[in-house]
């Protein structure tokens, strides 16, 4: 059903106040109350969505399914791209020509743009952005309470090793896990909630490791864009709950869950994802003994290890500033591993994941491992992050291991490949067995809320189960 924009604007008040105290200002903020963090009936979201994709699968809870997936299926349909509206978000086809400028802008620019941004109550002073240049329109984009970079980004990160954050780390505390070049991270959510992006190098590489709490998407990008190295701040926006990423560079709007440009000079690129997941801290040390670990010494003083969302991630609840369309084939805040390869794009619901364990399937033509490990905690239940409660971790990667397709089950605790017996980890490599020592390629996938997904994505076609 589609919540008013007069909800939300009834609302911003109180919304305000609980948003800069999470994310902003100098004052130690609380933790709002649960009546704070929910502001809407649980009833409301629990309602089919008025449209579906008519190529969805059948629209019913994933605990109600009943179609069988196996690594033989099929891959769903391929989806056919949507037009952007005519006038504006056009692809100029000969901007990507050979020997073309790519970091010009790849859309057409609307000629009325400005009645457009009078109309949506976005404020442009002190952008320099080139705002004739969106993908989207302007009335999609809701202010978030705090000033551009009123969420500090962290720009300088140190990092500790395993013994030290030991101190302050629980053991299925979740953090977002990736390797580069032999260059093992994490970044504790307990410090990512209250910053949402940490501008780094990694194994050499330049990236932008971000999170949404609102969407609970943990997204990490290549920040070098041909011949520029993006550094992002948090633009005080949000479209259908999610970051709204700038760059300084060129004071690009980037989309955090697409990686889209979607105002200003790069409108209509994209960056490019590195695979990375959300682990357990249990998980991310027993892996990479020597990795590293972002630090909680930020120099901006908040309060690491404390949820100010506290409440949030009741799976019946709304989302919170979110003025789009809930898609009732599952619930707003079902948690799900999303990937997209091709013009297909599927999603694995944590409920499905919770039961099968691991799931074998055909995307675009692409065979996938769909891993699944009870235990790590929820950033976004509890007002302590360590007393949370245990949602469960996933990995997603590519079944082929050295031109040999590989099917993983489950015994007991342990995930295995059919093949060989090898016991594999959470984060796709062989701990035992004859594999040991080897590990699946990682996927780019997504893990974040239903809503944030189907609001993006709607044509995602949903992993119902055996």
């Amino acid at each position: 059903m589609k919540l008013k924009r007069n909800w939300t604007l009834g609302i911003m008040s109180t919304v305000l106040v609980f948003i800069l105290a999470a994310c902003g200002g100098d004052s130690t903020p609380t933790s709002p109350p649960a009546s704070q963090a929910n502001p809407v009936s649980p009833t409301v979201a629990a309602q089919p969505a008025t449209s579906a994709p008519t190529d969805a699968p059948e629209a019913t809870l994933a605990s109600e399914a009943t179609v069988t997936a196996t690594a033989t299926n099929a891959p769903p349909a391929e989806v056919a791209s949507k037009a952007p509206p005519e006038g504006k978000g056009v692809v100029r086809q000969d901007s990507v020509a050979e020997g073309s400028n790519v970091n010009g802008p790849l859309v057409v620019a609307d000629p009325g743009f400005r009645q457009e941004l009078r109309s949506s109550g976005i404020r442009t002073g002190g952008w320099e952005t080139d705002f004739s240049f969106h993908t989207v329109p302007y009335d999609s984009i809701l202010s978030g309470g705090p000033p551009r970079d009123g969420i500090p980004p962290i720009d300088n990160p140190t990092f500790v090793e395993i013994k030290d954050a030991d101190e302050w780390l629980e053991a299925l505390e979740p953090v977002i896990s990736f390797e580069l070049n032999g260059d093992a991270r994490a970044y504790p959510l307990q410090i990512l909630m209250w910053h949402e992006i940490v501008n780094d190098t990694v194994g050499g590489t330049p990236v932008s490791v971000t999170f949404c709490p609102l969407c609970n998407s943990a997204i990490v990008c290549d920040r070098n864009f041909n011949d520029l190295v993006l550094t992002f701040g948090t633009s005080g926006m949000l479209r259908n709950s999610d970051l709204i990423m700038w760059d300084r560079q060129t004071e690009t709007w980037w989309q955090q869950l697409t990686g889209e440009g979607i105002i200003g000079q790069l409108a209509g690129h994209k960056l490019t994802f590195i695979p990375a997941q959300i682990i357990s801290w249990q998980d991310f040390k027993s892996a990479n003994p020597a990795g590293q670990v972002l630090s909680r010494d930020t120099g901006l003083g908040r309060r690491y290890g404390q949820n100010p969302y506290a409440g949030y991630d009741r799976v019946d609840n709304p989302p919170f500033l979110f003025d789009g369309v809930t898609d009732g084939r599952l619930l707003p805040k079902e948690r799900v591993v999303t990937v997209t390869i091709g013009d297909v794009e599927a999603a694995f619901p944590f409920s499905v994941l919770a039961k099968e364990g691991t799931v074998n399937y055909n995307v675009g033509g692409t065979d996938l491992a769909v891993f699944f490990k009870p235990g790590t905690r929820s950033a976004l239940d509890s007002g302590n992050i360590a007393d949370s409660n245990k949602i469960g971790a996933a990995g997603l990667f590519e079944a082929t291991l050295d031109g040999t397709k590989h099917t993983f089950k489950n015994e007991g605790d342990k995930i295995v490949d059919s093949e060989t017996g090898s016991v594999w980890s959470i984060q796709g490599e062989a701990v035992e067995g004859p594999l040991a020592g080897k590990k699946l390629t990682p996927v780019v996938h997504t893990n974040s809320f239903w809503f944030a997904v189907a609001a993006f994505k709607p044509e995602t076609k949903i992993y119902q189960g055996k």
